[in-house]
Parts: structure tokens; sequence; C-alpha cells
């Protein structure tokens, strides 16, 4: 496990950007299973399943429909099906330099991975309720949720999951462009102004009172 500690703070919901530091000694040597549960549930755990039902070890591969990247089906088999039964989506920041760390992981590493940015109010309460703070980066693999970048825990996950040690992106592949967290609608158009009907004709007004004849003063 590792101890994360805060290197900026910005005022936008008070997102944290938060590193790796501290590991144990006996960091690099931890096992991480992979564990099916008998309804197919898929975690990984440094930990070996305590239900003897459960099951560490290969996961049986079954696309969830989804992809990781723009061209997944010119990669290699291998690979292919490590992006479809785990994907990995990063969370991102900006003036974040973990975050710009563990992009350049998964990039060296040839990982076709999503990328998400949280620079919004409302990208950050997305991630609140994701991640429960606003730390960042985040991963995900699969149902693995990763919080704070260290190199060698991710990379033992992303072993667990399959993914290959060193990168099988063919030349011409191309990683779909990062999006917001949030997606941005755009604001509707304004109406035009309904245009002023023809108002009715004004009433006639009423006959003046007939008058009574008058003559120096004198009323008949």
């Amino acid at each position: 496990m590792y101890v994360a500690r805060p290197l900026v703070v910005l005022g936008l919901g008070a997102m944290v950007f938060m590193a790796a530091a501290a590991w144990s000694p006996d960091a690099s040597s931890q096992q991480i299973y992979r564990i099916v549960t008998p309804d197919g549930r898929v975690t990984f755990s440094d930990r070996p399943p305590a239900d003897a039902a459960a099951k560490a070890g290969s996961a049986p591969v079954t696309p969830p429909g989804g992809t990781a990247g723009s061209d997944m089906a010119s990669l290699p088999f291998e690979l292919r099906q490590a992006a479809a039964a785990y994907p990995v989506t990063l969370y991102t920041g900006p003036e974040c330099p973990p975050c710009q760390s563990a992009r350049a992981m998964l990039t060296t590493r040839g990982i076709p991975f999503t990328e998400k940015t949280v620079t919004s109010n409302e990208d950050i309460e997305a991630l609140r309720r994701l991640a429960g703070s606003p730390t960042l980066p985040v991963a995900t693999i699969g149902g693995q949720q990763l919080r704070g970048y260290s190199e060698q825990e991710w990379a033992q996950y992303l072993d667990a999951a399959g993914y290959p040690q060193t990168s099988q992106l063919p030349s011409g592949f191309r990683r779909t462009p990062a999006a917001p967290m949030v997606a941005v609608t755009p604001a509707k158009p304004a109406s035009a102004p309904q245009p002023a009907t023809a108002s009715a004709q004004p009433a006639p007004p009423p006959p003046l009172p007939p008058t009574t004849p008058y003559n120096g003063g004198i009323r008949f």
C-alpha cells in the first residue's frame, strides 16, 4: 500500500492532486490477486480470496461491448483481450504533475486507455461521487479503482489484468482524445420573439349625452 500526500490544491471545489510515497520495503514483491466470484464479479486485491467459492487467477474474457481506443480491432490478441475485459480509464486535471506521470506510464507501456479531464465544478463533483474524494489522478482498471499515482502499484494491477509489460500497440494506433468527465451540452438558442398580433379594432367611443337647448342662460 502507499501513503499519498497533497501536492496542489485548486480553487475549483478544492480539488487535490495526490502522489504516492513511502512504499513498504516488501511492496515490490507484493502479490496482486485477480478474484472472480461465483456471480462473475471481478475484483483485484493484495489478499487471497477468503471465500472458497471464489477463485484467483485468470477470469473468463467476455468483452463488455465497450472499447478503450479508436483502433481496438488492430490490437494484438493478448492486448485486445485485456483491454476488452478490463478497460482502463484515467482521470486527470490541469497542472497536475502526478497526472502527467500516470499518463506517460500508460502511454509508454502501450495501454489503450481512455482519458477523462476534471476541470469544471461539475467534473469535480462527478469525481467525488466516483472516487469518494476529489483527488487526482484516479484510474480504473475494469472494476478496480486506483487513487493517487504509484508506478509500482499501477504496474502490478495492470499485470494482474493481463496487460503486456511492454508496448504492443501498432505504430499507427490512435488513442481517443481526452474528453471532459461531464459532457458539455450546448445551450439551446433562445427562441425568436413572436411577432405581435394585430390588436383588435378599438371600441367606438360612447355616444355623447343629448344636449339641452341653451339660450342666454335660459333653459327651456
